[in-house]
This record gives structure tokens, sequence and C-alpha cells, in this order.
């Protein structure tokens, strides 16, 4: 998906967006290039930039869908939603979620699903306005164990 909206570009991440992409979410490029490189091979899984009108990566959707014993069709879920502070209550976040959506129709999902953190109510409103609503809880633990030298 690409294509201009309100002065916003929307288009598929790509590698050389790793600098663009670890400042808005406080990470360095070396983390964040191979990041990028693992989500460009899988096939369950994009991620949308909104680039401004100098091409600077102001936001970004990440998501990976799937199949699911519990319904007919497969869901999608949102992994990532950033948009640079900036650039917030400008449209771009509206922008991207539309993509994403419109991704996950693409690949068979009747559903999309975002994880937020407990103390985002700003998020949570967001995405309340956008016709999300709160299903279930979700818990998480590590599959790998924690080193001491951390």
């Amino acid at each position: 998906m690409a294509g201009t909206r309100y002065g916003v570009d929307l288009r598929g991440i790509q590698g050389n967006d790793a600098q663009d992409l670890a400042t808005l979410l406080g990470t360095t490029p070396e983390k964040m290039s191979p990041r990028i490189e693992a989500l460009l091979r899988d096939p369950a899984a994009t991620a949308l930039v909104a680039t401004g009108w100098n091409g600077t990566v102001i936001g970004v959707v990440a998501l990976r869908w799937g199949s699911d014993l519990l319904a007919d069709r497969g869901g999608a879920s949102i992994t990532a939603l950033v948009v640079a502070s900036d650039d917030r209550r400008s449209g771009i976040g509206r922008l991207l979620l539309k993509a994403a959506s419109q991704a996950a129709r693409q690949h068979g999902c009747d559903q999309i699903d975002i994880a937020l953190p407990p103390d985002a109510e700003a998020a949570a409103a967001f995405c309340a306005a956008l016709g999300f609503t709160p299903v279930g809880h979700s818990l998480s633990r590590p599959l790998r164990k924690r080193s001491d030298s951390r």
C-alpha cells in the first residue's frame, strides 16, 4: 500500500528506514535494522510508515495476521502504532490504522486487535474513537530465561 494523503506519504517499511524508526521508537539503528529485515522476510507480517514533507518517517504501524481455531477467518494484531509527538492529532494515526485494516482484510482477516499498556489513556481513547472495544485480558511471559548480567 502506498499513497499520499494530507501531505503524508504512506508506504511499506524499507531497510533504509532504520535510522528514522530508531529515533521514533527510542532505540538504535543497530537494533532496528535486523528487526526490519526479519519483518520484511515474514509472510504473515507487514509494517507501513508515514513520511512527512521532507521524507522523514513520522509514524509507523506494524501488524501480523494468522488463522485461528476459534474463528472461521483469521485475525490480525497490531504490534506497533507510533506517531511522532510533534505530528499527533493531525490524522496520521487514523491513516495508519486505516491502511493496516485494509492490509488485514486483504489477508483474509475479519478482526484486528491492538494491545495497549494499562497507563495509555490517550491511546485507549484514540482507539475507542476508531471503533476498538475492550475484549478480555492478555497475559504474557518470556520464553527465554533472563541472564543476571543485564
